[in-house]
């Protein structure tokens, strides 16, 4: 039988923005509770330094994590080691969230902060080797690798845009595409092909991810169409196959678009 807890407020996901609505919530005075699976800070949990936060230089991103997380704590934020499984609402209009644990937290208000996670590859050495070389943000990671030779998985608009974006530190990006053609907007490929540091590689897609105690040092490929093997050498590699939003907590119908993410006005 499950437990009931009212609230004035549930906050999903305690990453930066629940965080952030948790500090407020508290300086507003409300009874709100912080549900979060794992360790609060989101995907500053998986960057290992972050150098474009206002306020600090340069901070390890699980130090950041913890600093939000005291800041919120300290205007009253009650934050739980809670896995939920769905939010519904009902006919008077409470909000009912229910965590695996066995508690049904209900409230006036949800507000969902629980994030997306980024597509993974699931070949061997990715888990191994992220944050050593393997990411999935260019704008968090990107500087850490100047002069350096990169390789961009992805052939999407976030893949080619971001090869572009990466162009600026490091010595050369390769871009590494399953297919033979981008689907990326023809306005994102024409200023890819013209940047000189920058350079496709058709029809690969990678099979494993290879490095030392330093991180990652190769990218090993298939060809898509021959299956011949082949390797590229590369110290960082990031990944651009696609995100998934966590919006699928919510049980009734709700606008969304084509990826699933919720519209909101």
């Amino acid at each position: 039988m499950r437990r009931s807890e009212e609230h004035d407020l549930v906050i999903v996901g305690a990453g930066p923005a629940g965080l952030c609505a948790a500090m407020y919530a508290g300086r507003g005075m409300l009874d709100a509770v912080v549900l979060e699976r794992g360790v609060p800070g989101g995907e500053l949990l998986n960057t290992e330094w972050i150098d474009d936060y206002p306020g600090f230089e340069h901070i390890l991103g699980r130090e950041l994590s913890a600093k939000m997380a005291a800041h919120a704590i300290t205007f009253g934020g009650d934050i739980r080691q809670e896995h939920v499984e769905s939010i519904s609402r009902r006919d008077d209009g409470t909000f009912e969230v229910a965590t695996s644990g066995g508690t049904m937290y209900e409230a006036p208000a949800v507000i969902l902060t629980a994030g997306g996670i980024p597509t993974k590859l699931e070949v061997p050495g990715e888990l191994e080797y992220a944050g050593r070389g393997v990411s999935y943000c260019a704008v968090c990671d990107g500087a850490f690798f100047k002069g350096e030779t990169l390789a961009v998985i992805g052939g999407g608009d976030a893949a080619v845009e971001e090869a572009d974006f990466l162009t600026r530190y490091a010595s050369k990006v390769y871009v590494v595409h399953r297919r033979d053609e981008f689907r990326a907007s023809k306005m994102l490929q024409e200023r890819l092909f013209a940047n000189p540091k920058a350079e496709v590689i058709w029809n690969k897609k990678v099979t494993e991810f290879k490095g030392g105690p330093k991180g990652l040092e190769s990218v090993e490929l298939k060809d898509t169409v021959t299956g011949a093997p082949s390797s590229l050498a590369a110290s960082g590699s990031f990944i651009f196959v696609g995100f998934r939003p966590n919006t699928g907590l919510v049980k009734e119908h709700f606008e969304h678009d084509a990826a699933g993410y919720m519209i909101t006005d």
